[in-house]
């Protein structure tokens, strides 16, 4: 199986991807049993908003047959709910500034069009979760005027925007949001309902969640207890904090340090393979074997506020791509990146992405075969450790093996051709097996 690039890099070879192999019987730890469609997949964000010029549920819905081609198995969908008015940002608003956490955003459409696409994504295969924001709400927001006890009030007893680092230097306001109080039993009832609405009646299979660490832990523990008498699901935490694994409450959390440590600095020509060798050396520590660490070289943040891959990683893009999907955790694509998305996409406006022919299409399609063939590949405790192999300084070598399962990586990570164990890696190459 061949990974095509772009006309500037050279070609590589993706070779021990054929055939599916039967993941093993393990000992699963009793404090995290993680959903058995979860361990080897890919996950795929999706912009409502820019993911066409409609902009709308029944255009995403359109578009499944191809992303099961592309080899996507968990569609994470941004908010769909309605956004707030009062203090919106820009012309459209944040997804983030919920106005009704059990409606749709007329926007995207109706609530059967959200349902329609829960089904038709089921019926293709795939899992679905929503994108959800328990930390916050829209200053709109029902609650805000009916419930003012579910969120942090001043002085004079007023809901007022979320702020960080209050009264201090680089005090920082979302202004279009306001803070929700979690010391209130009603609003922990409430948010779980709402939660709870979406997996009753729309079939949603889990949740990542926005700022999770600024909810409080025993929430989320008590907000998982109470969905699994639903369905099992899955969960995402936009967070890196140990303690959301160690709970049981979530089964993902960020892998930003490889992301922001490691990626970001090779993209803008600060450290290379040596760095990645000294991230890899530590990269567990304080994390239980079960944690599933997502990994990543764009999402709506990254592309939206620190720049598209081509700002952020020039010709390493594809290469960090590589071992985003082969080192322990669950890749994720942005929607986008399978067409080399080239631009910032607006956060507040209409700002539709340019599909522009898919070009790395079989780009990705490659890989996510090569995690659904391979149970070394598998995230968490599902998974074989990393060991790295002797190689020249700029390139990072290893090998991932779990019985008779073996993958070997090879990336160079540097502008300069690179010979190792005989193999010619051109600038930015790679070599799997």
């Amino acid at each position: 199986m061949n990974l095509p690039t772009g006309p500037a890099l050279p070609r590589r070879t993706l070779l021990g991807a054929a055939g599916l192999l039967a993941l093993p019987a393990m000992s699963v730890p009793a404090d995290m049993h993680h959903p058995p469609w979860s361990r080897q997949a890919v996950i795929y964000q999706v912009n409502v908003r820019q993911f066409s010029a409609e902009g709308t549920l029944r255009a995403v819905q359109a578009q499944l047959p191809r992303l099961k081609a592309l080899g996507v198995d968990i569609l994470w969908l941004m908010p769909i709910q309605p956004i707030g008015r009062l203090n919106r940002k820009g012309g459209l608003g944040s997804y983030y500034s919920i106005r009704d956490y059990t409606a749709v955003n007329p926007e995207f459409g109706t609530l059967a069009d959200a349902k329609a696409f829960v089904a038709a994504a089921h019926g293709q295969g795939f899992k679905v979760i929503l994108d959800w924001v328990a930390n916050h709400t829209a200053w709109d927001h029902p609650w805000a005027t009916t419930h003012k006890d579910r969120y942090k009030l001043n002085a004079r007893g007023e809901v007022y925007a979320v702020t960080f680092n209050e009264g201090q230097p680089g005090e920082e306001h979302w202004e279009d949001v306001v803070a929700l109080d979690y010391r209130s039993e009603g609003l922990r009832a409430a948010m779980i309902d709402a939660m709870a609405f979406w997996v009753r009646e729309a079939g949603f299979d889990g949740f990542r969640c926005d700022v999770a660490s600024m909810v409080p832990t025993d929430f989320w523990v008590r907000a998982r207890r109470a969905l699994e008498a639903v369905k099992p699901l899955f969960m995402l935490a936009e967070s890196d904090a140990v303690d959301l694994h160690t709970s049981g409450a979530f089964d993902m959390t960020y892998g930003w340090d490889l992301a922001d440590q490691v990626f970001k600095k090779v993209g803008r020509g600060e450290a290379g393979a040596p760095l990645l060798k000294a991230w890899l050396a530590g990269q567990s520590a304080g994390y239980p074997a079960h944690a599933y660490r997502m990994r990543f070289t764009s999402n709506h943040d990254f592309n939206s506020w620190h720049g598209s891959d081509a700002e952020l990683y020039g010709d390493a893009h594809q290469a960090l791509a590589v071992l985003a999907f082969t080192l322990p955790g669950m890749p994720l694509i942005y929607n986008g990146q399978e067409s080399r998305l080239a631009k910032r996409l607006a956060f507040f406006e209409k700002d539709a992405i340019d599909w522009q022919g898919y070009e790395l299409s079989d780009f990705y399609a490659g890989l996510a075969a090569l995690k659904h063939g391979h149970p070394a590949l598998a995230a968490g405790q599902y998974g074989a450790p990393v060991r790295l192999l002797d190689a020249p300084a700029d390139v990072v070598a290893f090998e991932r093996r779990q019985g008779s399962d073996v993958v070997r990586v090879a990336v160079n990570l540097s502008a300069a051709k690179q010979t190792w164990q005989g193999r010619r890696l051109g600038p930015w190459g790679w070599w799997l097996a």
